[in-house]
């Protein structure tokens, strides 16, 4: 894994750019700690940070082809690899080293853009052909990896991250009423295809784009399609476990050291259990991870998204895998002052103190001795594991079902600080049900579950994706997400909603194929959502913060929120019925949201238009 990023300039020629190009490295620094390269020619400057996992000697980057013409920067990993170089062996490609980035570079000799549909990976990357003075930018199925660009006079900027994009002197860090409406009514999410900045896009998950002297054109190479679901039910479990066993089988591969974050939920506790019995068979033990924080025990509040924490049934999985298990406990102040660099890490405002704990758990498994880490994030946007999937009242509802109050939200907003809100955030809304593809034959329910499934596919889990990229990056961890393979996505998308809801339970096709593997307690146990802290100096840590920030009358937040609905709002959590955001983003997380969004504008300076 690591970070890319470049611009291509074919008016002034990239030359006069070796500043922008520093600039970038020490922006993409802490996604590849180990390494750092350039690239650059008349009308190109690649950049590139490395951190090591394959091949350290072979893997170098930028890299250039054996003709001399073509360059990649490439970040992400390639989960067939072997069977590509294989099949280019068998077509007269020669390989100095073992690294994924070699293959991916000789598929794209080979196949040029029809390379990107065969990858099964996470992957964001970028080549340039000098000759033919063309650029071409991809990135994987499901967008686990980030690309970001931006169009300047005569060319394009690009990176992995929105801060290594606005190195470039023509991108302004500027709002204008589409992002400040983003970042308030939909946020942390945002549109696919946004970067929030008016001039920065994300490149589409499943896209590649081409950028010659002719412009620029962007493609499908992969999307979802509906299928009838062929397979009984027996078929189905086979089919699941199957997929589910490749998928972490081939994203155990690393020349450096691996290990499993463990929650005690089910996806987790199958990604170990797969994991330690590949380690056994080669004599090795398996090391987990998880997270907590002080005085859980105490102030846990269970509640119908969290209804029981995780200690016990952590413990009673790594005794039943005999794994080398470690916690890590986050204190109250240091959680509260780790919201800062965790808005550093997304370049955005994000998911609050739930992005600033896992920015201090991968800190310390990265400190703890790992660089690679499985984690079973995925499965329950397609395998039905939230409960908006399974309460018909929300299930319906014509809204984002995670964040469905808009009136919530502008209530704490100062009054004409946001205009046509509610007909922004529906629109994307109704735009994304659309895409949903389906068939004649499904009925409501199925034709709804096609919606849910892309609703969350798009919006709530390219928002975790974002979340986990961006915190683990942040400390040179490597993350990989299993349940992410493309392969299982196809499948769980024609799969039956009473498969997919067995036995009456959210997950239950994969808790009924696993059910044999694993201890009876974990396979059963109801969905609980990554912790969160119920500390009330957490809580008074954050509303002080806010009221000192809302008392500068020269910060942008003070003058987008209204105080006294933010005080509302710290006196009387409890009248707060439903989440903000997702499962867990209550008060004190509306709270550390306005933090991240004040300490973001004051950090890129962002100005309003």
């Amino acid at each position: 894994m690591c970070g890319i990023g470049g611009l291509i300039d074919l008016e002034r020629g990239a030359q006069p750019y070796a500043a922008v190009g520093e600039q970038m490295l020490r922006a993409l620094a802490p996604r590849g700690p180990d390494a750092a390269g350039t690239y650059s020619d008349r009308e190109a400057l690649l950049v590139h940070r490395r951190l090591i996992v394959i091949d350290p000697a072979g893997g170098a980057q930028p890299m250039t082809a054996p003709d001399g013409d073509t360059v990649l920067v490439y970040n992400g990993e390639l989960y067939n690899t072997e069977e590509l170089r294989r099949d280019l062996s068998l077509r007269g490609h020669r390989f100095v080293g073992h690294s994924d980035t070699e293959v991916l570079l000789h598929a794209f000799l080979e196949w040029d853009t029809g390379a990107f549909a065969r990858l099964n990976g996470i992957f964001a990357c970028a080549f340039w052909q000098k000759r033919q003075r063309r650029l071409v930018l991809c990135r994987d199925r499901l967008g686990v990896k980030p690309l970001f660009l931006a169009h300047t006079r005569g060319g394009l900027v690009f990176g992995s991250t929105i801060g290594a994009v606005l190195c470039h002197p023509a991108v302004e860090p500027t709002i204008d009423a589409d992002g400040l409406r983003t970042l308030l009514l939909l946020g942390p999410a945002r549109p696919p295809a946004a970067g929030v900045f008016r001039q920065i896009d994300s490149l589409l998950p499943g896209h590649y784009a081409v950028y010659t002297p002719d412009g620029y054109t962007d493609r499908t190479y992969w999307q979802l399609e509906a299928h009838e679901h062929e397979d009984d039910l027996d078929a189905t479990l086979a089919h699941t476990h199957e997929l589910i066993c490749d998928a972490a089988r081939r994203q155990l591969v690393s020349d450096v050291p691996l290990a499993c974050f463990l929650s005690g939920g089910l996806d987790s506790s199958i990604l170990a259990m797969l994991a330690a019995k590949d380690y056994a068979a080669r004599g090795q033990t398996l090391h987990t991870w998880s997270v907590d924080y002080r005085d859980n025990d105490k102030y846990f509040t269970k509640s119908a998204f969290q209804p029981n924490s995780d200690a016990a049934y952590i413990r009673l999985m790594a005794d039943a895998l005999g794994v080398a298990h470690h916690e890590v406990v986050i204190e109250p102040d240091a959680l509260c002052a780790a919201l800062l660099p965790a808005t550093d890490a997304r370049d955005l405002p994000g998911m609050a103190d739930v992005d600033a704990s896992l920015l201090l758990f991968c800190a310390a498994v990265k400190q703890g001795g790992a660089t690679v880490c499985l984690s079973g994030e995925c499965a329950d946007e397609l395998f039905g594991g939230y409960p908006w999937y399974h309460r018909e009242q929300i299930l319906f509802e014509d809204t984002f079902p995670w964040s469905r109050s808009v009136d919530l939200r502008l209530g704490l907003l100062r009054p004409g600080v946001v205009q046509d809100g509610a007909d922004f955030v529906r629109q994307h809304y109704l735009d994304t049900c659309r895409r949903a593809p389906k068939l004649p034959t499904d009925s409501k329910k199925e034709a709804r579950m096609r919606e849910m499934f892309v609703l969350n596919l798009d919006w709530f889990m390219a928002t975790l994706l974002d979340r986990k990229d961006r915190m683990s990056m942040y400390s040179g961890l490597e993350v990989r997400v299993p349940f992410c393979d493309h392969r299982i996505v196809e499948y769980a998308y024609d799969m039956p909603w009473a498969f997919k809801a067995l036995d009456g339970r959210e997950k239950g096709i994969v808790r009924k194929a696993f059910e044999r593997e694993l201890p009876s307690a974990i396979v059963w146990r109801k969905k609980s959502p990554y912790p969160k802290t119920f500390h009330p100096t957490y809580a008074r840590l954050c509303a002080d913060y806010v009221r000192r920030i809302l008392s500068d009358p020269d910060a942008l937040v003070s003058s987008l929120f209204d105080p006294a609905a933010v005080e509302a709002l710290i006196a009387h959590p409890e009248r707060l019925t439903e989440p903000w955001y997702g499962q867990l983003m209550r008060a004190p997380q509306i709270l550390a949201y306005i933090i991240q969004l004040d300490h973001w504008a004051r950090t890129h300076r962002v100005r309003l238009v």
